[in-house]
């Protein structure tokens, strides 16, 4: 019998229980034989060695959150440093044949390039554009011009060092081929789509709404557009006359605080509840409760290339979405969307469908068709376990 092959994972952006695409894809290379280590920071009451349906875990403890050059510089420096011990620890004592990097941040990739020496491959599992993120979303084109131009090149040497390249959609891919100058089989797409199995036995009948219901689920942080939602709530108050809906904003961020503070100074109390973070667990119960579902990042370099998880978790549950016009927002979500252009087009077609649902039904259909033939985890495992199938065919 041949030697169960041993993945190492490092993940520095999230605690292993609260990314979704991370747990999903180890949890899956572990159904498919393989042996799945994961070192990434430590969740609040986590410990440092832990196992989760069969992944191991190795955590540290959690940097805090970095804000600004220099806060970045301390918070990635730190857990550089963390897990390149961790990594020789887990090394030492269960060995592992290849390792698996999820950015942010790209200098994950001179903790991989010293195993590449000793006959290890690694996947640059490429999440976020660092360089876009910082440049056109954080900073609004005000950021420092030799700060992007790091960025890319760590995000180039990631993609050009890496045995093979995933990748979350379209837009990434293109991307990845034109500045890495990547062949095209040496990228795959491997979307973060939800898996129905849990959604669909975690659903319970909902109960009907006595208003409508408008559902964010997410991150709420900068780049996410949550502020946008508000005042398109505020305009739907205010100008439309429409007040018979209550929203529902599901999750926790950087943008929090400031994200309610917007609420109050709009006197939008009475129509927006938040709940704070919540476990994925009860992420299906929320969405099953939602009537119709909002997207609310704004255009830019950075969102028009990014796939967002929540777009597909509203499809999986049949829900139409309001959304910005984004890229991948249109090539992800297709006719189960309508598009706005502004927060004040936003809030016209929130009013739209809070009036039609015999339309909400039809979008919601499209949705979660596309999600069972295309979208699904299902169908994304089989692309990740092909990739890795195929790594260890050529070692």
């Amino acid at each position: 019998m041949a030697k169960t092959k041993r993945i190492l994972m490092l993940l520095e952006n999230n605690a292993y229980r609260r990314d979704v695409r991370v747990r999903q894809e180890a949890q899956s290379l572990t159904e498919y034989g393989y042996h799945v280590t994961v070192i990434g920071p430590r969740a609040p009451g986590g410990k440092f060695y832990d196992t989760v349906d069969g992944v191991v875990l190795y955590s540290f403890p959690a940097p805090p959150s970095g804000e600004g050059l220099m806060g970045y510089a301390v918070e990635y420096g730190y857990a550089m440093i963390m897990m390149s011990f961790m990594s020789f620890y887990v090394w030492l004592r269960h060995g592992f044949d290849a390792m698996h990097l999820h950015n942010p941040p790209d200098t994950l990739v001179f903790i991989a390039m010293f195993y590449k020496l000793l006959g290890k491959p690694f996947v640059f599992d490429h999440h976020d554009l660092s360089p876009e993120l910082y440049y056109y979303s954080r900073y609004e084109k005000r950021g420092n011009q030799r700060v992007y131009q790091l960025l890319i090149w760590l995000e180039t040497l990631s993609c050009r060092m890496a045995n093979h390249v995933i990748v979350t959609n379209e837009s990434y891919r293109e991307l990845d081929m034109e500045r890495a100058h990547l062949p095209l089989d040496r990228v795959t797409i491997v979307r973060n789509g939800p898996d129905l199995r849990q959604f669909d036995a975690a659903v319970s009948p909902s109960q009907p709404n006595d208003r409508v219901m408008i559902g964010y689920l997410g991150v709420i942080g900068f780049q996410d557009g949550v502020d946008h939602l508000i005042r398109a709530i505020h305009h739907l108050v205010t100008v439309l006359k429409c007040t018979d809906f209550t929203c529902l904003i599901v999750g926790s961020g950087s943008e929090l605080e400031h994200i309610q503070q917007l609420s109050r100074e709009l006197q939008l109390e009475p129509y927006i509840t938040f709940t704070g973070w919540v476990d994925y667990k009860q992420v299906p119960d929320y969405v099953s409760r939602f009537d119709l579902c909002a997207a609310p990042e704004q255009p830019n370099p950075y969102n028009h290339r990014c796939t967002m998880i929540k777009l597909m978790e509203y499809m999986a549950f049949a829900k139409p979405i309001v959304a910005f016009d984004l890229v991948e927002h249109r090539r992800t979500a297709e006719g189960s969307a309508v598009y706005a252009s502004s927060h004040e087009d936003f809030a016209q077609k929130l009013a739209l469908l809070i009036s039609d649902p015999d339309m909400r039904l039809t979008m919601g259909a499209l949705g979660r068709q596309r999600v069972e033939t295309t979208l699904a985890w299902e169908h994304q495992a089989q692309a990740l376990r092909r990739v890795y199938d195929t790594l260890f065919q050529k070692g």
